[in-house]
């Protein structure tokens, strides 16, 4: 499955020859205001009398709060940073010794696991970890997961020098909860920033290319945050301030300065909660196989598309086109786009199913059926996609395939 837009820039690997810039499209950066005219009329002598307002009500945000606070980012700091690894990242293309990229990491056992992205590490010929203390130790790749942009490396060093951090419930999270990233940005190693959750279950585009649509497959259950993200900080950990990990740093979306892409606010983290469930596949088999639907789809639809094309006015995940022989053409799934067909590249097609749920659970959004798809079912499970089809609600039963590989 496929979402039909989202643009992002990768931070994982601070590439010294900028290849991150091609990851994404550019955002812009804003326009500067125009200068504010000057007032001339005149302000009057004396005002009229009007009652007082009513004094808005105190929130307490005294001294002892604030240090509490601060006492717990010290705290998770200390216990975290011992755990966080700096990558260099050496390619084919590299002369001598200086590394094309570097990335961040976090110790995931005392068997020497590291987990990092896996556009981090995907060129990579070499791969340098620093642990805070200074050692040094070249890691091997165990295994990948272009699809949740996941990899796990393997060190080999004296046990006392791993500090494994512990995986925290990211399902658990909610908006407003104060996270913390630590990690490598533009070098610089070990350095900690905080914010909060700004919102759950994002999608992304995923690294996983799509061979049947030429696109790329969607990554779920995403956590954004306004915690600072920079090139750099990509397979690093976003951790709760009990110190546990609720995400795995992974891109930004920003606009950028002499091509390299920096904070603004908006970065995004792979969940916990996927990280739980891939990894340890990672280590047992190399490779995780995900769930296959096999669609193309948009959700959020302008106002003008849904009256056009005749659909309630209610969230869910339109269906632009559905890949053949997949699962979801199996069971019936319609899509607006036909084989062959011509449409006006500035309209969304007619004709497609609305989802607006997956077995008991309701699909407003497309993040809510990649979630599902990714946390809740593995290849050959069977779910019932509730749709509406010419104003009638069906329900479809669809066994779900594994998701194709792109050809090397």
């Amino acid at each position: 499955m496929r979402r039909t837009r989202g643009f992002l820039f990768w931070v994982g690997a601070f590439t010294f020859s900028l290849l991150l810039s091609a990851c994404s499209a550019l955002l812009p950066s804003g326009l500067a205001a125009a200068p504010a005219e000057e007032a001339t009329e005149a302000l009057p002598t004396s005002l009229p009398t009007v009652a007082a307002p009513t004094p808005a009500p105190t929130v307490d945000l005294g001294a002892p709060s604030l240090h509490d606070l601060e006492r717990l980012l010290r705290q998770v700091y200390q216990d975290a940073a011992p755990g966080v690894v700096s990558l260099r990242i050496y390619t084919a293309q590299d002369f001598g010794d200086m590394p094309s990229g570097q990335g961040s990491g976090f110790v995931y056992d005392k068997e020497g696991h590291i987990v990092t992205n896996y556009h981090v590490v995907d060129q990579a010929e070499d791969i340098e970890v620093t642990f805070r203390d200074g050692t040094k130790a070249w890691a091997e790749v165990v295994g990948t997961d272009p699809g949740g942009d996941l990899a796990v490396i393997k060190v080999d060093v004296p046990p006392e020098k791993l500090h494994p951090l512990p995986l925290g419930d990211s399902e658990a999270l909610h908006v407003g909860d104060i996270v913390v990233a630590i990690g490598n940005p533009f070098g610089l190693e070990s350095t900690m920033t905080w914010g909060v959750v700004s919102a759950l279950g994002r999608s992304l585009t995923s690294m996983q290319a799509a061979p049947q649509t030429g696109g790329y497959f969607a990554m779920g259950d995403v956590i954004q945050t306004d915690a600072a993200i920079n090139p750099g900080n990509s397979g690093g950990p976003l951790l709760n301030l009990r110190g546990e990990v609720i995400g795995v740093n992974q891109s930004i979306r920003s606009s950028s300065t002499l091509g390299q892409p920096v904070n603004a606010g908006i970065g995004f983290a792979v969940s916990s909660a996927l990280v739980r469930r891939v990894v340890p596949v990672l280590i047992e088999k190399g490779h995780f196989e995900y769930a296959y639907l096999g669609i193309s789809a948009q959700d959020d639809l302008p106002l003008r598309a849904i009256e056009r094309l005749g659909l309630p006015n209610r969230p869910g995940v339109y269906v632009v086109e559905v890949v053949p022989g997949s699962p979801a053409d199996k069971a019936g799934l319609r899509g607006a786009l036909r084989g062959g067909e011509q449409v006006n590249p500035h309209e969304i097609p007619p004709g497609g199913d609305l989802i607006i749920g997956i077995d008991d659970q309701p699909v407003r959004h497309f993040g809510d059926l990649i979630r599902y798809l990714t946390l809740k079912t593995s290849p050959g499970d069977t779910v019932v996609l509730k749709v509406i089809r010419d104003g009638k609600t069906l329900e479809i039963p669809v066994t779900l395939g594994t998701r194709p590989q792109a050809n090397p």
